[in-house]
């Protein structure tokens, strides 16, 4: 498996952890008595602090999913990973570490660390679309 694809294969991995993890937790505290099955909102607003950090971090994963996961794909199906190889796995570093720093904190420090990873992605989306495009 190329690059590209490992990477890809890593975020959607990566993507399906933080689902498990709150499956995980949510099912807990089902079977703990601590809450009822139907009464989890899918932001778990009515949920911790870090219930709510985890359903948000799952959800810019989704969401960005798409966008680099689609620049992925075409580049594996046009035989054009030249293009993404080099910066993949910065990406999913990125992508793991603004996750990861999500989970962890809202401080300030960690806000701004947060946006610098995304803009990290975004840099990389932005030069693989117009690469992809143009060259």
């Amino acid at each position: 498996m190329g690059t590209s694809a490992w990477v890809l294969t890593l975020f959607i991995a990566w993507a399906l952890f933080l689902l498990v993890l709150m499956e995980a937790i949510r099912s807990y505290l089902v079977l703990s008595g601590r809450a009822r099955s139907n009464e989890f909102r899918p932001d778990n607003a009515n949920q911790s602090l870090f219930l709510q950090r985890l359903a948000r971090a799952h959800a810019n994963c989704i969401e960005s999913l798409p966008i680099m996961g689609g620049l992925l794909l075409v580049a594996i199906a046009t035989s054009r990973t030249g293009v993404t190889d080099a910066l993949a796995p910065w990406l999913l570093l990125a992508r793991v570490a603004q996750s990861v720093i999500h989970l962890a904190s809202l401080s300030v420090l960690a806000v701004n660390a947060r946006f610098f990873f995304f803009a990290v992605q975004m840099v990389i989306a932005v030069y693989w679309t117009w690469a992809l495009l143009v060259r």
